[in-house]
């Protein structure tokens, strides 16, 4: 019986699981899927959880349910390769013959003095809890500042703005233009709906240091009532451990490396999949599926004594969409660039299949 042990429940990590199991061939493997949490979250909706427009159990999926899944609901400690184990939080030790590591991102502070601990955050389901906790206590008229101009930061600009209409909303980038990776038709959409609603961009900022309720850009402060963080991720800091501990090459944004099978170099039972893993793609949950994809074939060839393809097949997403509240949106579909309501409509049919074709 091959035990695979799979860290992070997330849209990797999740997408192997529904592969596998759907393959009913696959017999004589258990799969332990090690998630602190009871569900998969729409992670990529947390800022709508955040800005109070969305409540949390409309972004939990359940899990399957198969008589070869078994999920733990506990934290990882440590990771080690060369044992092939993994440790728990709750003292236990996991052995596996297959491991996959989709263990997501985490907010990448860049130094800033006072950015990990005095920001709010979006990267997980708690903490974005906690955000729209705080929000919501923000008196009216009060200002708050978003920090980090790409995608995570105007959708949550412009989702606040729908939750909360007294609020004065700061969207800071350290940029010529918010949504810098998008073309200029776009970007520039979305930067004359924030100027109509009432959002205030500050372009080419450059924070050096944040207080409590202070922000200091360029090193002049900046009284708030609320500072949310969306200035880029890195990995999880488990991965970076295990990027320092075994000298792994990793890209700019501190993503492993992998062979051209999703494998860590040197440990071929080693999958990484999602935000921890280098790709010629920017992470989204998308990329993370086609990865997954991806692993789950390879595993079953694994499994059943069957070579590797020589060449891996190039992995096609389908484009990027954002939100601009409930009713706007914008779009790179390909070479076709949607702005206005098209866009909106066609994130929240993405949305909708999604979550009535996961889980059990």
């Amino acid at each position: 019986m091959r035990h695979l042990v799979i860290l992070g429940g997330g849209y990797g990590g999740l997408r192997v699981i529904q592969r596998l199991l759907a393959d009913k061939e696959v017999r004589d493997v258990t799969i332990t899927l090690v998630e602190r949490e009871a569900y998969h979250s729409l992670k990529t909706e947390f800022y709508a959880l955040a800005a109070g427009t969305v409540a949390d159990q409309h972004l939990r999926i359940s899990f399957p349910e198969d008589e070869r899944l078994h999920h733990v609901c506990d934290t990882i400690t440590n990771i080690r390769l060369a044992d092939n184990t993994v440790e728990l939080k709750s003292g236990n030790t996991l052995t596996y013959d297959d491991l996959i590591i989709g263990l997501g991102c985490e907010d990448k502070h860049h130094g800033v003095p006072g950015a990990e601990e005095k920001t709010l955050s979006i990267q997980s389901m708690r903490r974005a809890r906690k955000t729209n906790q705080i929000i919501q206590n923000v008196p009216h008229g009060g200002k708050v500042a978003i920090v980090g101009g790409g995608l995570s930061g105007v959708e949550t600009a412009s989702e606040l703005r729908e939750s909360r209409e007294d609020l004065n909303i700061r969207l800071y980038d350290r940029g010529e233009n918010i949504l810098s990776m998008f073309p200029k038709k776009l970007y520039s959409y979305v930067t004359d709906w924030f100027i109509e609603n009432n959002i205030t961009i500050i372009n080419r900022a450059n924070i050096t240091e944040v207080d409590w309720k202070t922000l200091y850009n360029h090193g002049e402060p900046e009284e708030l009532d609320a500072i949310i963080w969306t200035a880029g991720v890195q990995p999880n800091k488990l991965v970076r451990k295990l990027t320092a501990e075994h000298s792994l090459e990793t890209d700019r944004m501190g993503r492993v490396i992998t062979t051209k099978y999703h494998t860590i170099p040197s440990f071929e039972n080693v999958y990484m999949v999602g935000d921890c893993s280098s790709s010629e793609h920017a992470p989204s949950a998308q990329l993370a599926e086609a990865q997954g994809d991806q692993i789950a074939v390879l595993l079953r060839k694994k499994w059943n004594g069957e070579p590797f393809p020589e060449t891996m097949p190039k992995m096609k997403l389908k484009g990027v969409l954002g939100s601009l509240g409930k009713k706007h949106g914008f779009g790179l579909m390909g070479e076709r660039q949607l702005t206005g309501r098209v866009p909106r409509v066609l994130k929240s049919g993405v949305l909708w299949m999604y979550k009535h074709h996961s889980g059990s």
